[in-house]
C-alpha cells in the first residue's frame, strides 16, 4: 500500500514535540514534507527528523502531499486550512480552530466542498480519563448533564517564547491557548450542547502590572503584554445546562489544576479524579472509575483517528462544527468582557 504523504506546516515546538514523532510511528504514513516561513528552521527540523523535502512555499507542499498538519500561530489556521481543503488535501489543524466564528464558518464551508477531512486538534478528548468519563455519561449513569464546572489553571506559567503574548497573531492568551482545551472537553462530555449566552471577564494584570513577575516558562516583556492571563465566564446552553469556567496562565494558586465536574439529574462525575456519585434505593454512593485499558498515548490515539478517517472511512472524533462552538464561546467571552454585558450566541 502506498503511504499517506504528510506535510508539516510550522517547525515549532508543537510540531517537533508532538506531531512529527507521533505520526512517524505509523507505517501507513510518511512525514515527507515540511514548510515554515523560517526556511532555516525548517531545514534544521527536517534534518533532525529525517524529513525528505523542505518546501519553499506552502503552495509547493500542497502539490505533493495527501494531508497537512497545521501547527502555525493561530492567525494562519483559517487561511492555511481553507487553501489545503480547496486542493482536496486532508487537514489536521491545531487548536483553536480560528480567531473568529466567521473564519470557522469559512473553514467548514471549504470542508463541505472538499474531498479532504478537517480535524481540529483538541487532544484532551483522547485522554484515558476523558474516554472513561464519556462512557459513563453516555450510559446514562448521571442522567442529563445540568451544571458543569471547569478549571484550567496554571501557576505562573506564561509562555515566554514565540508569539503567545501577541494578540494580533494569537487572538488572545490563556483562554484561546489553554482554556479552550477544557472548554471543548467539557462540552463533548456533556453531549450535543450548544452555547446560547455568555458572560465573561478577562484580566491581564497578573502579568502586565508585575514587571518583577516570577514566571516558570521563560521571560516576557510585561510592558508589551497584550493578552489575557486570567479569565472567568458563565455559559448557558440550549438545553438549560450551564457552565462555570475559569482559566489562567499566571494564577496565584498553590499548584496547577485541571478540573471538570458535571452534575446531572441522576448523579455527578469528576472527570480527572475518575469518580462518579449517584443516589438510588436510599443510598448515596461514590464509585471510582476503572481506567480504560489503553496503552497508547493521547497523541497516538489522535493521530490514529485522523489516519483511519482518511484511509478507512472512520469517523473523526473532533468534528469541525463542535470546534466552532468552542470558538463561539471564546469570541463571546472576549466581547462580553469588552462590553461588560452578556452576549447572545446565534446557532444555525
Amino acid at each position: 500500500m502506498e503511504q499517506l504523504k504528510i506535510g508539516i506546516v510550522g517547525a515549532g515546538g508543537i510540531a517537533t514535540g508532538r506531531h512529527i514523532p507521533t505520526f512517524q510511528q505509523f507505517q501507513e504514513v510518511s512525514v515527507s514534507h515540511i514548510y515554515d516561513i523560517d526556511a532555516e528552521k525548517a531545514k534544521i527540523v527536517a534534518t533532525e527528523f529525517g524529513i525528505e523535502y523542505v518546501c519553499d512555499t506552502y503552495e509547493e507542499m500542497l502539490e505533493s502531499v495527501d494531508a497537512v498538519i497545521i501547527t502555525t500561530p493561530n492567525k494562519f489556521h483559517a487561511p492555511y486550512t481553507i487553501q489545503a481543503l480547496n486542493r482536496d488535501v486532508h487537514v489536521m489543524c491545531e487548536k483553536p480552530m480560528a480567531l473568529s466564528s466567521e473564519e470557522c464558518d469559512a473553514m467548514i464551508g471549504a470542508e463541505e466542498r472538499s474531498e479532504g477531512v478537517l480535524h481540529i486538534a483538541y487532544h484532551y478528548r483522547f485522554m484515558k480519563e476523558a474516554i472513561a468519563a464519556k462512557q459513563i455519561i453516555d450510559q446514562g449513569v448521571i442522567g442529563e448533564p445540568l451544571v458543569i464546572n471547569v478549571k484550567a489553571m496554571r501557576r505562573r506559567k506564561v509562555p515566554g517564547w514565540g508569539v503567545f503574548t501577541n494578540k494580533e497573531i494569537q487572538g488572545g492568551g490563556s483562554l484561546i491557548d489553554y482554556g479552550c482545551h477544557l472548554l471543548d472537553l467539557a462540552m463533548w462530555l456533556a453531549g450535543d450542547v450548544k452555547p446560547i449566552e455568555v458572560n465573561g471577564t478577562t484580566y491581564n494584570r497578573l502579568s502586565k502590572d508585575n514587571h518583577d513577575i516570577v514566571n516558570e516558562w521563560g521571560n516576557f516583556d510585561a510592558s508589551t503584554f497584550e493578552v489575557d492571563d486570567h479569565v472567568t465566564a458563565y455559559v448557558k446552553f440550549d438545553n438549560q445546562a450551564s457552565m462555570l469556567f475559569e482559566t489562567s496562565w499566571a494564577a496565584n494558586i498553590e499548584h496547577d489544576e485541571e478540573f471538570i465536574s458535571i452534575a446531572g439529574t441522576k448523579g455527578g462525575i469528576n472527570v480527572f479524579d475518575m469518580k462518579y456519585n449517584t443516589a438510588s434505593e436510599g443510598l448515596m454512593t461514590t464509585t471510582t472509575i476503572d481506567y480504560v485499558q489503553e496503552k497508547n498515548t493521547f497523541e497516538y490515539l489522535q493521530a490514529s483517528n485522523f489516519i483511519r478517517t482518511i484511509l478507512h472511512d472512520s469517523v473523526l472524533k473532533v468534528k469541525s462544527v463542535e470546534a466552532r462552538n468552542v470558538s463561539k464561546i471564546i469570541e463571546a467571552i472576549y466581547l462580553s468582557s469588552a462590553q461588560n454585558k452578556a452576549i447572545k450566541i446565534q446557532n444555525s
